[in-house]
């Protein structure tokens, strides 16, 4: 597990890692083993735990299983939304205050997948997954074989649909994972995920689902659980609430009791008990009025740290990583965790052999927080000894930080070094390679047919139907990957180029300050540089050293040999302003996915952003005194918004936004 000067890269590069990884697993075909897969979605939750306004779009740890649709695409008569989130009482509070003198039930919050199931006379006609929102996948074949709490028949003759949460049952997940040794699902929610997405309904009956229902449409004047269970719907276990109080009571029932749940829970839902009242409440653009998610605190658990290995990333970090006996955490299977770095180990006094806490909160990465107890250490226990060399290469490490982290100084030389930086060249947010993923590039630089990153510019369709596993139509497309790739641009190729210190924000501000060329940026001066805005020092150092190596030149000049564009694209230019600025003067944090209300589509947040700065905004990427304005978009974490209250910036849900950027013809 490794962490990265350039985060936004590398969370970007995982993620489409892992998007890969998900759609070979669901097809029967995975490339990696589940340990490897696990080490990247544990990487991925740590960069996202330190950086989560960099959170990719779509975030795959939010998604359910393979991404590809296998199914007939369903439009939702009205949109599946996600709820408000809430981390406090006095956010429960204030929910209450909305709505005086109205009942709610607060339930479990199950994390599985939303399903919208449809009756017509009493006859079950379709069930469909939320997908975005808007367009789901049709999955009714699935849903009449192998979800128990669908049933065939409700007592009824209108036309109703039903909304609630598929899921798969801990004691399903470990019974299937018993009797499937050599392929055991990696936790209940991506099973259940795998379950819907299965091309043959049959293959579902041996890892069957749950569901339990808790919206319907149209909505009637009683209570919810009642007119849920008349209809012989199962429900989660619901608390009635008169006031606040009450509601968190049932809330921290919920999460005292969790541990005993036959299903997953990441939170508990305070819904208005009327179906009425909750129609009538109405939604914002990404979340209706009348429910709110309240997230619990990470959960924590003991495990025993079998053995630390040292991680060596792209731009040289050798990091810790703890081996522990697997532990059920917060609905995943937790084998790896992160130690962060040489101070954190003795500070918190962890050995190999020592019984330890292990704690999650959510989808974030677990992290070693100590040993339970030190006092019953038995002896045995070993003391974690940093390597004094490179475990890739063999070269001597140094220190750095007060964290006395350990760097890989032969950049050069170090095979781990060489493949995480084609790995990181191939990413999105880079050049974005995206049918060449990381397995493909690791068996190609075994066989020294990739060994740098000019060399993608080389391979050729015969070269790559060498290898077993590349039919013709993986070798088009890869082929046809590369050549999309050509027109990677500047930003993006600084990006790419794994740079120490340079990041998606510091190549933005480089190429905003007319550096039109990569052989522009090789011969600027550190004081060309630092004259940058936001570029310091320690950032033009780093582009210095790096442009300065002859292999950087010599690896410059192949690219453009073989027709890479490293020029300045139009898109990566200073915004033009529109005259009557809707948001001039303002500094603004996005936070979020984002959907344009007119059509639902998904907005990735760089585009977003860039219509923010053409309303005039400036866009940062944290929030801090200096922000205007926190705009929200839908899954906002409590983190941005809690600092955003404590510092009086005004959130901004993204509706708001879009009215002004269409109002001024600039959306």
């Amino acid at each position: 597990m490794t962490t990265s000067a350039d985060p936004a890269a590398r969370i970007q590069e995982l993620a489409a890692a892992i998007t890969a990884h998900r759609a070979a697993y669901y097809d029967g075909a995975p490339k990696v083993s589940d340990f490897e897969y696990d080490q990247l979605e544990d990487e991925l939750r740590t960069l996202l735990a330190e950086h989560p306004d960099l959170a990719p779009d779509p975030n795959p740890l939010e998604q359910v299983g393979a991404p590809a649709v296998l199914h007939a695409p369903v439009r939702h008569e009205r949109p599946m939304l996600s709820l408000e989130k809430a981390t406090t009482p006095e956010q429960v509070e204030a929910f209450m205050a909305r709505f005086p003198g109205q009942r709610v039930v607060v339930m479990p919050k199950l994390d599985g997948l939303s399903l919208s199931v449809i009756y017509e006379g009493g006859r079950l006609v379709r069930a469909a997954t939320r997908g975005d929102g808007t367009t789901g996948e049709d999955v009714t074949p699935i849903a009449r074989l192998a979800l128990d709490g669908i049933p065939a028949k409700i007592p009824s003759t209108q036309r109703i649909e039903i909304r609630g949460e598929a899921v798969m049952l801990r004691s399903t997940f470990a019974a299937y994972n018993a009797a499937h040794p050599d392929k055991p699902l990696v936790n209940p929610r991506n099973g259940a995920a795998g379950t819907l997405r299965q091309k043959d309904a049959s293959k579902a009956l041996d890892r069957r689902l749950a569901f339990f229902a808790f919206d319907i449409h149209p909505p009637v004047d009683t209570d919810l659980e009642a007119v849920l269970e008349e209809l012989s719907l199962q429900t989660p276990d619901m608390a009635h609430a008169d006031t606040a109080e009450e509601a968190v009571a049932a809330i921290r029932v919920i999460e005292k009791t969790r541990g005993d749940s036959d299903a997953d829970l990441d939170g508990a839902v305070v819904r208005l008990a009327n179906p009425e009242a909750y129609a009538a409440a109405g939604a914002r653009a990404n979340s209706p009025r009348g429910a709110l998610a309240f997230k619990y605190p990470a959960e924590e658990k003991t495990t025993v740290l079998r053995d630390v290995v040292w991680d060596v990333g792209k731009i040289g970090k050798v990091a810790p990583v703890a081996i522990l006996e697997p532990v059920f955490i917060s609905g995943t299977t937790v084998r790896r965790a992160t130690l962060a770095n040489q101070e954190v180990i003795r500070a918190r006094d962890v050995r190999i052999g020592d019984t330890v806490l292990v704690r999650r909160a959510g989808d974030v990465i677990p992290f070693v927080a100590g040993p339970l107890d030190a006092s019953k250490r038995t002896g045995e226990e070993r003391e974690i000894e940093p390597p004094a060399v490179c475990p890739s290469c063999g070269s001597e490490l140094e220190e750095e930080g007060n964290g006395r982290e350990l760097y890989c100084r032969a950049s050069d030389t170090c095979p781990a070094q060489a493949v995480r930086r084609l790995v990181h060249w191939a990413s999105r947010a880079a050049a974005d390679i995206e049918a060449v993923g990381p397995t493909w590039i690791d068996r190609l630089n075994d066989t020294a047919k990739l060994g740098s990153i000019p060399d993608f510019y080389a391979l050729t369709r015969e070269d790559l139907l060498e290898y077993e596993g590349i039919g013709d139509v993986s070798a088009d497309r890869m082929v046809d990957s590369i050549a999309a790739s050509r027109n990677v641009g500047l930003r993006r190729a600084l990006i790419g180029f794994a740079i120490r210190h340079v990041g998606e924000g510091s190549a933005t501000k480089i190429c905003r300050a007319g550096f039109t060329s990569i052989e522009q940026i090789a011969d600027a001066s550190v004081e060309d540089l630092v004259a940058v805005e936001d570029v310091g020092p320690a950032v033009a150092a780093s582009l210095r050293a790096f442009f300065d190596r002859p292999e950087s030149r010599a690896q410059i000049d192949l690219l453009r040999e073989r027709g890479v564009n490293l020029d300045v694209l139009d898109e990566d230019r200073p915004p033009d302003v529109a005259s009557d600025a809707p948001l001039a003067g303002k500094t603004v944090v996005v936070t979020g996915s984002m959907a344009d209300p007119r059509s639902g589509e998904k907005i990735p947040r760089p585009v977003f952003s860039r219509l923010v700065e053409r309303a005039g905004a400036t866009v940062a990427s944290s929030v801090s005194s200096a922000t205007d304005m926190l705009i929200c978009g839908e899954g906002v974490g409590a983190a941005k918004t809690d600092k955003a209250a404590k510092l009086e910036v005004e959130v901004v849900d993204q509706a708001e936004v879009w009215k002004l950027l269409i109002g001024a013809g600039l959306a």
